[in-house]
C-alpha cells in the first residue's frame, strides 16, 4: 500500500534537486569590486533588468561575464541573420538543453519576430515542424545537424551559404554556440525561470 517504486523516488529526488537555485543573486553589498563593476556595466547596457537571468550566475566570474556579454550583444542585436531565424535558433538550442529560462525569455521574442506558434510548439515537443518556410527549413536542418552531429552536411552548409553567405554560416554557428554556453551555465546554476507561467514549460526529453 505504501510502497513506491525506486525509479519514482529517484525521479522525485532529482526533480527536487533541479528546483534548487544554486547561484541566487548576490546582494550588491556582498559583491567584490570586480563583480560590482561588471554588474554596473551590464545594467548600464541592458537597462534595469540587465543583470538578471544568466548574468546572475555569470557574475561569479566577472571577467568571463564581461567578455561573453559582448558576444551576446552581437548575437542578439547585430546578427547578420533575420531576427526570426535568430530566435528560432535560440529556441532550438534551449530545447536541446531543456533550458527553461532561455525558452521562456525568447518564446515571446520569437513570436514577435514572426515565428509561427505551431513551429515553436513542434520544437518544444522535440519534433520537426511541419510546413516551414524555405528559410526556416534551411535553418532547422543546419541547427539540428550542428547540435546532434557537432557538424553540418555539405548540403546544409551549401544552402546556408547560398542564402546568407559565409558570415551567415558563422553567425548561425555562433548563435548556437553562445546559447549553448548560456544554457549550460544556467543548467549548472539551476536558475529558475521567472515567466510566471506565461509560457508552457518544456517537458524533459529522455
Amino acid at each position: 500500500m505504501y510502497s513506491i517504486h525506486l525509479t519514482t523516488l529517484v525521479f522525485l529526488f532529482s526533480a527536487c534537486l533541479w528546483a534548487q537555485d544554486r547561484m541566487p543573486p548576490i546582494p550588491k553589498d556582498k559583491m567584490t569590486p570586480a563583480q560590482l563593476k561588471s554588474f554596473e556595466a551590464v545594467s548600464a547596457t541592458r537597462g534595469p533588468a540587465g543583470a538578471t537571468g544568466p548574468f546572475v550566475p555569470l557574475l561569479r566570474s566577472p571577467e568571463f561575464m564581461d567578455r561573453i556579454q559582448a558576444v551576446g550583444e552581437y548575437i542578439r542585436f547585430h546578427n547578420s541573420l533575420p531576427q526570426k531565424l535568430v530566435e528560432m535558433t535560440i529556441l532550438m538550442t534551449s530545447r536541446h538543453f531543456t533550458q527553461q529560462y532561455e525558452w521562456d525569455s525568447h518564446y515571446p521574442l520569437a513570436m514577435k519576430a514572426g515565428l509561427k506558434p505551431e513551429i515553436a510548439a513542434a520544437i518544444a515537443a522535440g519534433r520537426r515542424p511541419d510546413a516551414m518556410a524555405e528559410d526556416e527549413d534551411m535553418m532547422h536542418n543546419f541547427v539540428t545537424e550542428l547540435l546532434q552531429n557537432k557538424s553540418v552536411s555539405d548540403h546544409s552548409y551549401g544552402r546556408m551559404l547560398a542564402k546568407f553567405g559565409e558570415q551567415g554560416a558563422i553567425d548561425a554557428a555562433g548563435t548556437v554556440g553562445y546559447y549553448t554556453t548560456i544554457g549550460l551555465v544556467l543548467n549548472v546554476a539551476r536558475s529558475a525561470s521567472d515567466s510566471g507561467g506565461k509560457v508552457p514549460p518544456l517537458a524533459r526529453i529522455p
